[in-house]
């Protein structure tokens, strides 16, 4: 797989954990079990944007007053919906 910022082969699927603003700006929080990329060449690890988009939208449409400080990403995206989808991105 070709790293995103230095366009090396060598990049790699991995797990890892990101921490993300709450679209209120009140704090943030951990999410753990992510997925991402890693890069061996240049040691870039990031998130596609694909993820980047699910992450950002799960947290426009669900309740987030109760979501604990940490959380992995499969229980974030299991969330009950209070949207369909993210009306707000164009």
């Amino acid at each position: 797989m070709k790293c995103e910022w230095c366009e090396e082969d060598g990049a790699k699927v991995i797990s890892c954990t990101v921490y993300w603003e709450l679209p209120d700006g009140s704090r943030a929080i951990e999410i753990t079990e992510t997925p991402g990329i890693y890069c061996k060449s240049c040691g870039m690890e990031y998130q596609t944007e694909s993820t980047i988009i699910q992450l950002e939208d799960q947290l426009m449409i669900i309740d987030t007053k109760n979501l604990e400080k940490t959380i992995t990403y499969t229980q974030l995206m299991a969330q009950p919906k209070l949207l369909k989808h993210n009306y707000f991105r164009f």
